[in-house]
């Protein structure tokens, strides 16, 4: 009888085995991120007028607990003032550099030579993006971008330096058509036998698919058809969800949707085991009168949430296993930029290292420093008329148990005596009862966060 038991245990545990490996040979081939937290990464362009010093930028970004950059190039003094830092640092071929990397092996481990092996590993350097959009900004290099980037590759094989290194190419959203719902979406045809090369280099040499994505963009493009909510990240109800008929999947922002379309155009080019990396997204914060939704309040709503989003490692609708990393669009505002507006406004800071708006992420980690909710405060908006602050106020008062007692004729903060600052005054109570929450500090669009302190008192009222 024992023999027997043994038998049917041995029977089972075979059909258990061979049940998981069926299971998993189901499963995407994609890798599971167990050996790398995903992270949130930040942009540095340089075309700023008064550009802090190298060091003074690795001291801001070591404040900012920035720990992963994208330069736009391999500048020689920031690489040398990252040194000895935990900062891991992407570096750049520009579009102008690749005819001479993609023509000459020579030229190619020269360019590795001076600007990777002459820094690492006292400086980290994890990646090498080599060129920005080519595809699409600058077709007639798109011949020699394949051969440019295994130019380099072999550099790196060369300094022994492939496997701490990665190699690979932003792209544009464009170059996805239909790329909503993502089950649909494919690359641009004329372009699939460059992108076919690069995912086979990507799966062989185990690269990330760099992609720039912008939401913002879509939403332009798409106004009436996604709403704001969608591209910001915001809560939204089920039927405002967006579904794909094809897979049933829910999609809640537009960021995750981009993603998966990119993973749905992979996979039809038969590749199932390259990640995706987002080398670019964020928002405007001003823009001119053709812009109206690059705002400092969307600009960090967007941002904000993004931070919340990749943290929690909540993964895509298509691949909830697997949370891309992104590099935020950027670190300061590049006011040396031409028109459109929004084109120098995409900073988390201006250029003197000041913030442009207060990002609200605490829960998320140590990522950027800046983010001072245990020291801000709720006023009113000074765009806003007095009737719909009034409004507000009263909800403020009333249903929101907001402590109005000071306001009150006769008492402390009475005086000055208009809408203004009584809304302030209560705004910020129920902002500090509801423990700094970002969502409490909003009154439907009335009202702001900020340092400045509206207690009447502090304020000499």
């Amino acid at each position: 009888m024992a023999d027997c038991k043994l038998t049917l245990l041995s029977i089972l545990l075979i059909f258990i085995i061979y049940i998981s490996q069926s299971l998993s040979s189901l499963l995407p081939e994609i890798k599971k991120q167990e050996d790398q937290e995903p992270y949130v990464g930040i942009n540095i362009g340089t075309d700023v007028s008064n550009l802090v010093s190298p060091a003074d930028l690795v001291s801001f970004l070591q404040l900012q607990k920035i720990t992963h950059i994208r330069l736009y190039d391999a500048n020689s003094d920031i690489l040398k003032a990252l040194a000895k830092t935990k900062i891991r640092v992407m570096i750049s071929v520009p579009n102008n550099q690749l005819l001479g990397i993609g023509a000459s092996n020579a030229t190619a481990a020269t360019w590795i030579g001076r600007n990777v092996a002459a820094y690492y590993p006292q400086t980290l350097i994890t990646a090498i993006a080599v060129g920005d959009e080519v595809l699409t900004t600058v077709p007639s290099s798109a011949p020699i971008l394949i051969p440019a980037i295994e130019s380099l590759y072999s550099a790196l094989v060369a300094s022994n330096l492939h496997t701490q290194i990665k190699i690979s190419t932003p792209n544009a959203a464009s170059i996805i058509l239909d790329p909503f719902p993502p089950s649909q979406a494919y690359f641009n045809q004329t372009l699939t036998p460059i992108i076919t090369q690069l995912l086979q280099f990507c799966s062989r040499t185990k690269s990330p698919l760099m992609m720039n994505l912008y939401p913002y963009y879509v939403f332009m493009q798409n106004k009436g058809v996604v709403p704001l909510e969608n591209s910001l990240f915001k809560p939204l109800t089920p039927s405002k969800e967006m579904v794909d008929p094809n897979t049933l999947l829910h999609y809640t922002n537009v960021l995750d949707a981009m993603v998966d379309s990119v993973y749905s155009s992979i996979s039809n080019l038969n590749f199932s085991d390259v990640v995706v990396l987002v080398t670019e997204t964020g928002w405007p914060s001003k823009g001119d009168s053709k812009e109206p939704y690059a705002t400092i309040d969307n600009a960090n709503t967007y941002n904000s949430n993004l931070i919340k989003h990749v943290l929690d490692r909540s993964g895509t609708p298509l691949h909830p296993e697997i949370t891309s990393s992104v590099y935020l669009y950027e670190l300061f505002n590049e006011d040396l930029r031409s028109t459109p507006i929004s084109e120098a406004n995409w900073g988390l800071f201006y250029g003197n290292s000041t913030p442009v708006y207060l990002l609200h992420v605490s829960g998320s980690g140590t990522f950027l420093a800046n983010d001072t909710t245990n020291q801000t405060y709720c006023i009113a908006m000074d765009t806003i008329d007095a009737k719909t602050l009034q409004t507000a106020l009263d909800w403020a008062c009333g249903p929101g148990r907001a402590n109005c007692s000071e306001i009150q004729p006769g008492e402390t903060c009475y005086q000055p005596n208009n809408v203004k600052n009584h809304a302030s005054y209560a705004f910020d109570s129920y902002y500090q009862k509801e423990g700094r929450n970002a969502g409490s500090c909003d009154f439907k669009g009335v009202a702001m966060i900020t340092t400045t302190d509206p207690n009447c008192e502090i304020q000499g009222k």
